[in-house]
């Protein structure tokens, strides 16, 4: 009896976590749609949009990074409830596009996922819900203790830093966060 209880309990213990994986990945994906659409909305119209009617937050901006086509939605605000959805615009640092460092934060296994593939040289594309868009070139990375980031908002210049945890295929949460450093190479013609 118990040579068959044991794996029949193993195989719903497997499905389960595979069922809770899945989930999460697949509330990122609709999240990703409804908030493209909200995004959309609010850069035609030029009022703030949320993705849901519950929702607690709106999209602020869309990064890209060509290269690796690789594209995702920003939300006002970096609360564990937003992150949930998409990456945060991080509160008390600039938007993209103006002076200092834009700070930009998401979960390494989902909307930030990309970050690994991200190199020195690439181009990253972010346009904001006003319609103007900018353009950085990713100029380092770096490991980081999550309280010794030594990011300062304020910095002359104009800044990007997109944040994710590390290591990208640890299973629990660490100290370490990942940093994609880029400078402003200037504002797309044709922006708004």
């Amino acid at each position: 009896m118990l040579r068959f209880i044991l794996p029949l309990l193993l195989a719903v213990i497997g499905l389960i976590l595979f069922g809770q994986g899945a989930y999460i990945h697949a509330k990122a994906l609709v999240a990703q749609v409804l908030l493209e659409r909200a995004f959309e909305k609010t850069v035609a119209t030029g009022r703030e949009t949320k993705p849901w009617s519950w929702a607690d937050t709106w999209p602020i901006a869309r990064i890209e990074v060509k290269r690796i086509h690789a594209s995702t939605i920003v939300l006002a605000g970096s609360s564990g409830q937003a992150l949930a959805f998409g990456p945060g615009h991080v509160e008390r640092t600039p938007d993209a596009g103006e002076r200092g460092v834009a700070v930009y934060s998401a979960h390494r296994d989902t909307h930030f996922a990309f970050l690994k593939n991200v190199v020195i040289g690439d181009e990253i594309n972010v346009m904001r819900s006003d319609g103007k868009q900018f353009h950085y070139r990713v100029d380092a990375t770096s490991v980081v203790r999550f309280d010794g980031s030594g990011i300062e908002p304020l910095a002359d210049g104009h800044q990007l830093v997109l944040s994710t945890c590390w290591p990208f295929d640890a299973l629990t949460q660490g100290p370490e966060r990942y940093l994609v450093h880029a400078t402003m190479l200037g504002e797309a013609a044709g922006s708004r």
